[in-house]
């Protein structure tokens, strides 16, 4: 078997799908599934069981997948680590995650890691979606992705970090801006600046709403929380954002937030590959934002 093999492998079991593998790899499927049948050939059983609408990992592939993962991940850890030795790094850190996170979230950690370690090289990848965070990470573009928290991910592991109540965002002046908080039965009707389908937070709100009864209108669709206050200043709606977001930018936009009371928390936090293959340095990053 050969790196290439267990590489394509891992990525069949995550994508179920060879025709999606083979766009990801540059290549076509029966060469996909070539390096599928060598391994099942060399292993003496299947890996992979063939369906309608993709593929499944067997009983034994589940076995194996674990364990390949968890050697590639050591693999590309002991080559970053020597290539690092060669070129006299101290070391390299990627961190992926959403435009707007650092504002609201790093700016503290991202000064105190850079004092504590001058000499690390900082990869900021920005993604405008939970799927790009994810796929950065696969891609070893990224050691660490900040996201918010959702469904299990095959091959990534999440860790929670801070629980967040959603918050109406709503001109300064509007008389809606003088309650304390307000219940989601409350929202019916809004005219709504809501973020794009394909956001993972936007996913949750629109799931959440739903069980309390309440569709809201779009009126206007944006890519970030930070876009939809912005515009809520200029009159064009109402946002549901959470509450960090709002109230860094209460200051310089005439907006207020209130406190959503009947809505379960946005949960944000971190993803790896493996935390127990992590380099130090994304270890020491993370520790650093937690204490920060």
């Amino acid at each position: 078997m050969t790196l290439d093999d267990l590489k394509i492998f891992i990525a069949a079991c995550d994508e179920k799908n060879l025709s999606a593998v083979a766009r990801q790899m540059s290549c076509t499927q029966p060469a996909i599934s070539q390096h599928i049948v060598r391994l099942e050939k060399e292993l003496g059983t299947p890996l992979l069981e063939r369906r309608a609408r993709g593929v499944e990992p067997t009983q034994a592939g589940k076995i194996f997948y674990d364990h390949v993962l968890e050697g590639l991940d050591s693999i590309a850890l002991g080559k970053r680590q020597v290539e690092q030795l060669h070129s006299g790094e101290t070391g390299t850190l990627g961190i992926t995650t959403g435009g707007t996170t650092i504002k609201h979230f790093m700016k503290e950690s991202v000064v105190e890691f850079r004092h504590r370690y001058p000499k690390v090289s900082l990869h900021f990848h920005s993604a405008n979606s939970h799927r790009r965070c994810i796929e950065a990470l696969r891609n070893e573009q990224a050691d660490l992705a900040f996201i918010t928290i959702g469904a299990p991910i095959k091959g990534i592991e999440q860790q929670p970090f801070v629980e967040m109540p959603w918050v109406l965002v709503v001109p300064a002046d509007h008389p809606l801006s003088q309650k304390k908080s307000l219940k989601a039965r409350e929202l019916k009707n809004i005219p709504y600046i809501s973020l794009k389908e394909s956001s993972t937070s936007q996913n949750q709100l629109t799931a959440l709403l739903r069980d309390k009864a309440v569709q809201c209108q779009t009126k206007t669709t944006v890519d970030d929380w930070d876009t939809a206050i912005q515009f809520v200043e200029m009159g064009m709606g109402f946002a549901i954002s959470p509450q960090r977001h709002a109230n860094n930018l209460a200051e310089q936009h005439r907006i207020a937030a209130i406190p959503i009371s009947d809505l379960p928390h946005i949960t944000f936090g971190w993803a790896s590959r493996r935390w127990k293959s992590l380099p130090k340095i994304a270890q020491d990053f993370v520790e650093i934002f937690q204490q920060t």
